[in-house]
């Protein structure tokens, strides 16, 4: 087996992340070393396979992943290269303009040197759960996922090409961005998003129970981030502010704007206002911002459709759609379910290539199974 990535590899945080990061890079055959603040943890971390303990003649590291919040990130960056002084050394942290001002500061301190600082390039492997910790921790979690290699002006090519290399074992895209456009993009497709969901969900705290008994996929689908660990996001929010409080604005603006607009519509309406026109307009922008969100491949979504298939409560319906799914000969783009309260059925809804829409939809009605119009 070739490995791509210099090793060994010491990974320093044991949580979601540095546990999976650990996972794929073990079953690529790379050697994995851990190190965790709370000894429990690692141990866990050791016995599902995430890596190692190191031994009392450890090798120094080729390659080192911090992975930790990005209010102690920078810190930690800091300790491993002083203390690895022919390491490469990473942090995945999803905020990148708050570590490296960090490990900027200890070069201006005396802490480390110049040559040190070139050493290091952030990293973040677009990829994540709503649950935390490393029991949740995936090896496949990064395949087919952007990661972002976040150099500064003097990383050394190889800390680059480390980067690269550990992206490619990853199953991940890399792609490189500097610090302050990594920290805007993720603003936009990862921080408000979170909060959005949690203003969301925080509406639900007062529901009753038969309003709950309601809902449906779409309050799912939009809510479930919702359910992500507070501690570490209040992190990320406050070292990410400069970049999400822009957009926040901006949606408060258009939020007020539909609050002007619903207004309008109550009693006896004006037509002269425009108020419809102008909540058309939005669910139509949103469409268009939809319509932009890539797919697996990296393509716009408007590439892909989606076709909806009742599947059997029963154990092994799923798994045989699958099944022939593959014998048909279509890829599957991706795969939501939807289960109704009450039903003996569940809605597979199957994310393919828009040109495979028709020869699936037949070919899956003839083996009998239905597929839902429109």
């Amino acid at each position: 087996m070739s490995v791509l990535v210099p090793q060994p590899v010491r990974i320093i945080g044991t949580g979601l992340i540095g546990g999976s990061i650990g996972l794929a890079l073990r079953a690529a055959g790379v050697d994995v070393v851990l190190s965790d603040i709370s000894p429990g943890t690692e141990a866990l971390a050791v016995e599902m396979g995430v890596g190692r303990t190191p031994a009392e003649d450890e090798p120094d590291p080729a390659l080192v992943i911090v992975a930790a919040p990005p209010d102690v990130a920078a810190h930690l960056v800091v300790e491993a290269l002083r203390r690895w002084p022919g390491a490469v050394v990473t942090d995945v942290a999803s905020v990148k303009t708050t570590v490296l001002a960090g490990v900027v500061a200890a070069v201006r301190a005396g802490e480390i040197s110049a040559a040190d600082l070139s050493r290091y390039a952030g990293a973040h492997p677009m990829a994540g759960r709503e649950v935390a910790g490393v029991i949740a921790a995936r090896g496949d979690l990064f395949q087919g996922r952007p990661f972002v290699v976040v150099p500064h002006g003097t990383s050394t090519p190889e800390a680059r090409a480390s980067l690269r290399a550990l992206a490619v074992e990853l199953g991940s895209v890399p792609i490189e961005l500097d610090a302050a456009a990594h920290d805007a993009a993720v603003a936009r497709v990862s921080h408000v998003p979170q909060v959005m969901a949690s203003l969301l969900a925080s509406t639900l705290v007062d529901a009753t129970d038969p309003a709950l008994g309601l809902a449906g996929q779409g309050l799912r689908d939009t809510s479930r981030i919702a359910a992500s660990d507070p501690r570490l996001w209040v992190e990320i929010l406050g070292a990410n502010a400069a970049a999400i409080i822009p957009v926040l604005q901006a949606i408060r603006g258009r939020l007020d704007g539909v609050l002007e607009a619903l207004a309008s519509l109550e009693g006896d309406p004006d037509p002269r206002v425009g108020s419809r026109r102008a909540l058309a307009g939005l669910i139509a922008e949103g469409n268009r911002g939809v319509s932009r969100i890539p797919g697996k491949h990296g393509g716009a979504s408007d590439a892909f459709t989606t076709i909806t298939v009742l599947v059997p409560d029963r154990p092994g319906h799923l798994a045989r759609l699958l099944t022939e799914i593959g014998q048909i000969g279509v890829n599957l783009e991706d795969l939501r379910l939807e289960h109704t309260l009450g039903k003996k059925v569940g809605l597979a809804h199957v994310s393919i290539e828009r040109a495979h829409e028709s020869l699936l939809t037949h070919a899956l009605r003839e083996r009998g199974w239905t597929v839902a119009d429109g």
